[in-house]
């Protein structure tokens, strides 16, 4: 199994790979088993940048915000959390056990950044990096090579991997989309907006507002909200999908339902502790190339800006 988002040449590369090193082949075989489609990782990666930002308390966004001492024990969480996340064992002179295989973990939020430590040489090394503005991930393999690294000058002796060495990391998924950081993308005038009431609730409202048609995570949401029920200030009863549904708009959770819904009306699909909003319109009487969804027994489409504002129908109950 080789990754589908590198070029023809680098797969003809890796398969070059995993028939001189069984050990990488082995380790590399486990962690497509594990994570198919790279969404665990994913997942992970957004995970422990919003940990580092930890926005419920500071209300931080933005990578540049975060200490020194911060980023400095990013390495340390990203290999923590996937440990936790793939159930990894814990290695004998590396970071985990793989298959039995000892892998060192290092991560970087600058491509070709990763610290290798004179001890990983002779190793295998899973290499990870993820660049918020960027919004790409990668994650590769290598076999740790003395000749392959640049002498560091640093007082641990850490060193990097030589750019034109670069080549031979065995992708298990190169430069692809991390989860967005939505405040971090979003227009500055909108985020202003966002951020400008005093009220934690009133800004829910204004983000749901303001970034129709995006995966918002719950991460987002506590960052906004600044509350340890940030989630209550979402549902209706008084959050924000019955205070905005007069505006006609519709905050879709991750319930089978809702996502249904998403999915008929061409919107992105909710995953897992994300929400959804679009403002909704009836659908035309002589119909509508629009996507078209049946809520309180009349058809519903995506409002344009030309189109009136009317209240949301109601979403359907909550089932997964």
């Amino acid at each position: 199994m080789l990754p589908l988002d590198v070029s023809a040449a680098a797969n003809i590369h890796s398969r070059e790979l995993l028939q001189d090193d069984s050990e990488l082949a082995a380790v590399y075989e486990r962690l497509c088993q594990l994570d198919p489609t790279g969404q665990r990782f994913a997942t992970v990666l957004r995970d422990t940048i919003d940990q580092l930002l930890n926005g419920e308390v500071t209300g931080r966004y933005d990578w540049k915000t975060l200490f020194k001492t911060e980023k400095t024990h990013a390495g340390t969480l990203v290999e923590i959390n996937l440990q936790r996340e793939f159930s990894f064992d814990d290695g004998v002179d590396m970071d985990y056990q793989i298959v039995g295989v000892d892998v060192d973990c290092k991560y970087s939020q600058q491509f070709g950044g990763w610290m290798i430590p004179p001890e990983a040489v002779g190793h295998l090394c899973l290499l990870v990096w993820a660049d918020d503005y960027k919004g790409r991930w990668s994650a590769g393999l290598l076999r740790i090579q003395e000749e392959w690294l640049n002498r560091g000058n640093n007082r641990d002796m850490k060193l990097t991997v030589k750019a034109e060495h670069r080549s031979k990391i065995l992708w298990l998924r190169h430069e692809v989309e991390l989860p967005e950081n939505v405040l971090l993308h979003m227009d500055p005038d909108d985020r202003t907006a966002v951020f400008a009431p005093k009220s934690g609730q009133a800004r829910l409202n204004e983000l749901f507002r303001r970034a129709q048609g995006r995966r918002i995570g719950r991460n987002v949401v506590r960052t906004v909200a600044q509350q340890k029920d940030y989630m209550k200030r979402v549902r209706g009863n008084g959050g924000a999908r019955s205070a905005l549904r007069g505006e006609g708009i519709l905050i879709m959770g991750d319930y089978e339902s809702h996502r249904q819904i998403a999915e008929r009306l061409q919107m992105p699909v909710p995953q897992e502790g994300e929400f959804v909003s679009v403002r909704v319109v009836e659908a035309p009487v002589h119909g509508t190339r629009r996507p078209t969804i049946t809520l309180d027994g009349l058809d519903w489409v995506a409002a344009t800006p030309a189109d009136p504002v009317r209240s949301a129908p109601s979403l359907p109950a909550h089932t997964k």
